[in-house]
């Protein structure tokens, strides 16, 4: 990405945003502005890596798909991108996923943003109807499942280090926190 368009006048819009294509940095649009963040740390990726290990099974099972780091299209405009996502299907040459086929959305805790994960983003998924959250911390492994009522989420369960969480929807799997830690 080029300093270029950091210079960018006025809200920045879905084509615009688009048009940027790939990039080293994970690039999100909320509402007009572009929200930049370097490159997730090796421990982040593994656990994701070790998250969708884990859900490939029984997502098939299922007939969806789990896939990490994509476009999910909240709404015109408010394009995030989730460290994973179980989805029904989907068209694979779409450059977004679209919120209606997101059936689980999940962000791995990183402490440069944590408020963005916890606030920002659990807001705005609740708000496209995404039903269920599921945030990891990184560091420990706890994760905290989240199922939307209304426009918000309520927390479901903490699963820590030495318990299990097991999952009935929109998969059914059991998932013990100790293995997505390096």
């Amino acid at each position: 990405m080029t300093a270029a368009v950091f210079n960018h006048e006025g809200p920045w819009t879905e084509e615009e945003y688009l048009a940027l294509g790939e990039t080293q940095q994970r690039v999100e649009l909320f509402d007009g502005s572009l929200h930049v963040t370097p490159a997730p740390t090796p421990r982040h990726q593994n656990i994701s890596g070790e998250l969708r290990a884990m859900l490939r099974a029984p997502v098939r099972e299922a007939g969806l798909h789990v896939l990490e780091a994509v476009n999910v299209r909240l709404r015109p405009g408010r394009i995030p991108i989730p460290d994973l996502v179980i989805t029904g299907p989907i068209d694979f040459d779409e450059l977004n996923v679209e919120a209606g086929d997101v059936r689980l959305v999940c962000e791995i805790i990183s402490p440069s943003n944590a408020s963005t994960d916890k606030v920002l983003k659990m807001h705005y998924y609740a708000a496209a109807g995404i039903e269920w959250y599921l945030l990891v911390e990184q560091e420990s492994g706890t994760m905290h499942l989240y199922r939307r009522r209304g426009g918000h989420y309520i927390e479901q369960s903490v699963t820590r280090p030495g318990d299990q969480l097991v999952l009935t929807e929109p998969v059914k799997a059991t998932i013990r926190p100790e293995e997505l830690l390096p």
